[in-house]
C-alpha cells in the first residue's frame, strides 16, 4: 500500500516569530487608536471608516504604518506558502528567503505609491488621487487579516494545504474588489473624465505587476 506523504515546507520556528511580530503591529494600533480599529475591522460591510479618516495625512499616520507592517508581514509569508504548495517552487525554508520576498513587495508597494502620486502632480489633482489610494491600501491592509487566519492554518493546524492558499486567495480578491467597486462609486466622475489614463493605470500597475509574479514562479 502507498502511505500518503505529507508536504512540509519547513521549520516554524522564525515563521513562528514572523507571524508573532506582525501580531504585534496590531496590538499597537488596538492600544493606540481603540475606536479607529474597530472602524477598521468592518471596513468591508462598512464606508464609515473610509469617511471619517480621509484627510490630512491620510497615508502617513501610525495607525495605518502598524496595520501595512501587519499587512506586508503577513503577505510575505502568505507568498512564501503559495510558492510552495501551489507551484512546487521548493524555497528552502530559509528565513533570507522570505526577507527577499518582504523586500521586494515593500519596494514594490512604495515605487508604486510614488508613481501614483506622481501622476496626481500631472493632473493637478493630488487629494483625488491621494484619497483612491488610501482606499485601496485600507481594503488591502484588511485582505492581512485573511492572509494572517491563513497563515496560522498553514504553520499550525494544515500545512500544506492547497485548499487553504485558495480560499486565502479568493477571500483576498473578493475584499480587494468590494474596494475598487467602492472607489469606482465614489470617484467615478473623477475616473469618466481620465477614463483612458484610468485603463492604462489599471493596465500598467494594477494587473501586469501580478501577472509577471506569477509567470516567473510558475517558470
Amino acid at each position: 500500500t502507498m502511505n500518503s506523504i505529507l508536504r512540509e515546507v519547513g521549520n516554524t520556528d522564525w515563521i513562528t516569530i514572523v507571524i508573532l511580530i506582525s501580531i504585534v503591529f496590531v496590538i499597537l494600533a488596538k492600544r493606540m487608536f481603540y475606536s479607529r480599529f474597530l472602524n477598521f475591522m468592518v471596513l468591508p460591510f462598512n464606508n464609515k471608516y473610509l469617511f471619517i479618516y480621509n484627510k490630512k495625512d491620510i497615508l502617513l499616520n501610525w495607525f495605518h504604518i502598524f496595520i501595512s507592517a501587519f499587512q506586508i508581514m503577513n503577505l510575505t509569508l502568505f507568498i512564501f506558502y503559495t510558492t510552495n504548495i501551489l507551484f512546487n517552487a521548493e524555497l528552502t525554508a530559509d528565513p533570507v528567503n522570505y526577507l527577499i520576498i518582504f523586500g521586494l513587495l515593500v519596494v514594490f508597494f512604495v515605487l508604486k505609491i510614488f508613481i501614483q502620486l506622481g501622476n496626481s502632480f500631472v493632473f493637478d489633482n493630488q487629494k483625488t488621487i491621494t484619497e483612491i489610494i488610501f482606499k485601496k491600501i485600507s481594503f488591502m491592509n484588511f485582505s492581512g487579516l485573511v492572509l494572517f487566519l491563513a497563515n496560522i492554518l498553514l504553520t499550525f493546524i494544515l500545512p500544506g494545504s492547497k485548499w487553504v492558499i485558495l480560499g486565502g486567495i479568493l477571500l483576498v480578491f473578493v475584499i480587494n474588489l468590494v474596494g475598487w467597486i467602492t472607489i469606482l462609486k465614489n470617484h467615478q466622475k473623477y475616473i469618466s473624465s481620465y477614463f483612458f489614463y484610468f485603463i492604462l493605470y489599471l493596465c500598467a500597475l494594477e494587473i501586469s505587476p501580478y501577472a509577471l509574479i506569477v509567470y516567473y514562479v510558475k517558470a
